[in-house]
């Protein structure tokens, strides 16, 4: 199998924190963390294990421009089971670090996953988040090509994957995409499968036969532009209209755009303010999945593998996770899920403990071929 070699020693960033409980996690942490260390005692025998957390930045495309990687675990323990193991990236338009690691009502998935004893990564990709933004970013964007493409941000994952297997000494680690990063991660486990030990595909991309909600048309540039309120038209996009109120609670999405725009300094800027989210994957729709050509095989996919979908997912539909779990013709072992009341971000919606439940009820059981 192709393999990606170890990236070169990556410079770790001096932040190292602490946290006594889950629901002590600072409302930062959907950002940037503290500079300085911390601590803090659970409140009680049943409190939540402390979490330690660190954030590392490995070499990025560009000279100057860095790879934000972020990682959770339980406070004290450096050794961890190949399946215990989780890197996550993200989709197409937000980054990892203000949706996987969003403390809403004190807890996030990243929270939720280290609480369980897992050894959980994120990753920005370049242009996104809290990773640098590439030269084309600062310049107009009709004056560039669209950049991080799939196989692009593939690699980046190789990068991270390398990092995490040489820093905990194992050969595998799982791997955990949303949305776009379902590409992502597809894409790097079909041929790396000598790396991989189980597979979460978040509502997974795959061909499609309706329009593309990313809002794109005509000519493509290096990037494009989201505002909040176009923002939340799609998040709610396909709900029922007497569903709307109570799918998100109470500030929720507000403490998400706060804390996703704000990793954007130059788009904060703008009047109104913007986040910028580069091409790549607009291309990479338009040549692949809207034109009915597969930019990858699932049938290469050999690990076991579960792909979760929420039922007014506007943005990839059913149809296509039902489509490309039908592909999935090689895995030692596959489930689907389909959760009620909840769309493309039911990662952040009223529903989420069910699908937080269910990713981790997929990555800590025993292998069920083994006990037949």
């Amino acid at each position: 199998m192709p393999h990606s070699s170890p990236p070169p020693s990556p410079g770790r960033m001096p932040r190292r924190l602490v946290l006594g409980g889950l629901a002590a996690a600072p409302a930062a942490l959907g950002g940037t963390l503290s500079g300085s260390a911390a601590s803090a005692a659970p409140a009680g025998p049943a409190a939540a294990p402390r979490l330690a957390v660190e954030e590392f930045r490995l070499p990025g495309p560009e000279d100057g421009v860095s790879i934000y990687l972020r990682n959770k675990r339980p406070a004290g323990t450096e050794r961890f089971a190949p399946d215990r193991i989780l890197l996550y990236v993200h989709g197409a338009t937000y980054p990892a670090s203000t949706a996987f690691d969003l403390p809403l009502g004190g807890l996030s998935m990243m929270d939720y996953l280290a609480g369980l004893g897992f050894d959980v990564y994120l990753v920005d990709l370049p242009g996104y988040g809290l990773s640098g933004r590439p030269a084309a970013m600062g310049r107009p964007a009709a004056d560039g090509q669209p950049f991080m493409r799939t196989k692009d941000a593939a690699a980046v994952v190789g990068q991270a994957v390398d990092f995490i297997r040489r820093r905990r000494g194992v050969d595998r680690i799982d791997l955990m995409g949303w949305s776009w990063g379902t590409s992502t991660m597809g894409l790097y486990t079909s041929t790396h499968t000598d790396t991989v030990n189980r597979l979460v595909l978040y509502a997974p991309q795959w061909l499609s036969r309706t329009p593309s909600l990313l809002g794109t048309s005509g000519p493509l540039g290096a990037y494009r532009s989201v505002s909040r309120d176009s923002a939340k038209e799609r998040w709610l996009k396909g709900v029922p209209a007497d569903k709307q109120a109570d799918l998100i609670p109470p500030g929720w999405f507000e403490q998400w755009a706060d804390a996703t725009f704000a990793t954007d300094a130059a788009g904060a800027a703008q009047t109104p303010p913007v986040l910028r989210a580069p091409n790549g994957v607009v291309a990479d729709s338009q040549e692949y999945w809207q034109a009915g050509k597969p930019l990858y095989d699932p049938g290469e996919i050999r690990v076991p593998t579960l792909v979760i979908h929420a039922e007014w997912d506007a943005d990839l539909p059913s149809y296509q996770a039902q489509d490309y779990f039908a592909r999935l013709t090689r895995t030692p072992y596959k489930r689907f899920v389909e959760l009620g009341e909840g769309t493309h971000t039911v990662m952040m919606e009223k529903n989420r403990m069910q699908f937080f439940r269910e990713v981790a009820a997929f990555l800590t059981e025993a292998d069920p071929q083994a006990l037949n």
